[in-house]
């Protein structure tokens, strides 16, 4: 009844609310529009990741090689001028205290993560390409989530160039991470998939998912927040249960905290919270595997 209710409860709120439930390599338990598409926000960082960690491991990329902190990128529209992001609509200080200096990939890509600093996610971007992330989540089993552009590229953006992501795509993402963890698959190697999810489990913005979860619970996620947009994708790791990852995706009309998300209690954050917290009271009882 758990997932009658839940969904009973989310008929009511104002605007879409997409969710992925289950263990790894299982069906999963609940799910609700898991396909819907929803604007990524900063959970596209998760597919970056994955392109910067396969590219070192096929040595294009060196993760600990200092490369230098700029703040100016190529526009994913051809002909664009080059754009810059602002510092005001980030989330993290320490990166952009490097500005003119250098810093590794492997640091940035944790200030990508941990702190969801958009500028680290540009140098980071603009090293791997784009096409590299669009490899990363069709490798981790992804079939409608688009990275098309950086972050603040106006004007791609205006031509209609956008980040996309489903609750089942990131689900199966995270998912593959996790299990990769344990066993050769299609993203990465096993020591990769666990440096990986070491960057995931360091999460500081922790006021969706992990808050609906007993204090000390380990949690690999990603969230992502803009205006009307609130997402939160992870892996939980009970001591008690199987592993199961959880996404869930909302655009809505909720009340939100505003471009930063710096320390928001806000009601997109307290409903993934909700959900989660259920989730993890039925976590004996999710599906096994398919």
């Amino acid at each position: 009844m758990i997932w009658d209710d839940l969904d009973a409860h989310l008929d009511k709120v104002p605007g879409t609310v997409s969710a992925y439930v289950g263990r790894l390599d299982a069906r999963p338990t609940w799910t609700r529009q898991p396909d819907a598409t929803h604007y990524a926000a900063s959970t596209m960082k998760a597919a970056v990741l994955v392109a910067l960690h396969r590219a070192a491991e096929a040595g294009t990329l060196g993760l600990d090689a200092p490369i230098p902190v700029r703040n100016a990128f190529d526009s994913a529209l051809p002909g664009a001028p080059r754009f810059s992001c602002t510092r005001d609509y980030d989330n993290d200080d320490a990166v952009w205290d490097r500005v003119g200096g250098t810093a590794p990939l492997r640091w940035l890509a944790e200030r990508m993560i941990v702190r969801s600093s958009n500028l680290a996610t540009n140098i980071v971007l603009g090293h791997v390409g784009l096409p590299a992330v669009a490899q990363a989540w069709a490798l981790g089993g992804a079939r409608h989530s688009v990275t098309g552009r950086g972050i603040e590229d106006f004007a791609a953006r205006e031509a209609g160039i956008t980040n996309l992501v489903t609750a089942a795509d990131l689900a199966a993402l995270l998912g593959g991470l996790a299990a990769g963890v344990d066993r050769p698959g299609p993203l990465a190697a096993p020591a990769s998939c666990a440096a990986m999810l070491d960057v995931l489990f360091a999460q500081e913005h922790r006021e969706d998912l992990a808050a609906g979860l007993p204090e000390g619970t380990r949690i690999a996620h990603k969230n992502g927040w803009v205006r009307g947009i609130r997402h939160g994708a992870g892996v939980v790791f009970p001591t008690d249960a199987p592993p199961y990852a959880i996404v869930v995706c909302t655009t809505t009309d909720l009340a939100d905290g505003g471009p930063t998300g710096e320390g928001v209690e806000d009601d997109a954050c307290r409903l993934i919270a909700d959900i989660s917290a259920r989730v993890w009271d039925a976590r004996h009882t999710l599906a096994g595997a398919a």
